[in-house]
């Protein structure tokens, strides 16, 4: 594997398996909620972060990981024999992530590579696993990168919410900040660019079969080429919701690869409960 070390973020909802099974490093952001601090994923379980957010009065805020997060991550995997890193971070323009690993690169005494996904969720889990594909078949970091630049040019992801609640109280809104004042019944369904890191507007729709048939209809009117598909389903703490989704993308796209997974509280905070994404890519 020429010794590569592979870092990205807690926002990459990549399922915990297959982080064990390429031995990808994560470092987490944080949760604010009123006075008390979680760390996304490790004290704080997206199952347990939906119940609270649909229990709770407050609502929770995010902080980005720090450079010393990174720096920790950084040390670990040259300890572990790492020579380069390649690190990947959700989209700078959704969170200074990207700025805190550039800052921690000048703090190690290897070359380390940092990768803005332009992205959240799964555009940013993909370009991982194309990374630990790549190394693993012998490829170099340049090769690498150039081949998880392919991957993301290629990246759809559409995301349907059941409300504009927890788009607009969440502040990464981009684009879709024209709908504000929208009534809040009202089901938005957004796309990330994956050219500017920035949400979207993509419709939307009164209803919950209205929500997920749009969701559907403008993932499939993003995708390109004829290669083999490659699928993630996200839900926010709807499992049911998600495996039904799945199924119908089974059944009428076929695709190589699918995979089912709940979005973490970082970028839940912003979906909000019931929530469902699909984001993949053609090869």
């Amino acid at each position: 594997m020429q010794h590569i070390g592979v870092i990205t973020d807690s926002t990459c909802d990549i399922p915990q398996e297959i982080i064990d099974q390429y031995g990808i490093k994560v470092v987490s952001h944080y949760i604010l909620w009123g006075e008390r601090e979680f760390i996304d994923r490790v004290t704080l379980q997206p199952v347990e972060f939906y119940q609270k957010l649909e229990t709770e009065s407050v609502k929770p805020t995010t902080s980005q990981a720090t450079v010393q997060d990174f720096v920790k991550k950084y040390e670990e995997a040259i300890l572990e024999g790492a020579k380069n890193l390649i690190v990947l971070t959700v989209s700078s323009a959704m969170s200074g992530a990207y700025q805190m690993a550039l800052n921690a690169a000048k703090l190690v005494n290897i070359p380390v590579s940092v990768v803005d996904s332009k992205g959240p969720t799964m555009p940013l889990g993909w370009q991982v696993l194309e990374t630990v594909r790549k190394r693993s078949l012998g490829l170099d970091v340049k090769a690498i990168l150039e081949s998880v630049d392919t991957v993301r040019r290629k990246l759809v992801q559409i995301v349907g919410m059941e409300s504009m609640e927890f788009l607009q109280h969440g502040g990464r809104i981009g684009d879709a900040a024209k709908w504000i004042g929208t009534k809040l019944q009202i089901k938005p369904v957004v796309s990330i660019n994956h050219e500017t890191g920035r949400v979207e507007p993509a419709g939307l729709a009164r209803t919950h079969n209205g929500m997920v048939d749009l969701l559907y209809k403008k993932f499939l009117e993003g995708l390109r080429g004829e290669g083999a598909l490659h699928v993630a389903v996200l839900h926010g703490n709807a499992p049911t919701e998600a495996e039904k989704l799945a199924e119908k993308v089974q059944a009428e796209l076929k695709p190589a690869e699918i995979m089912i997974n709940i979005t973490g509280p970082v970028l839940g905070i912003n979906t909000g409960p019931r929530a469902l994404a699909l984001c993949g890519y053609r090869e």
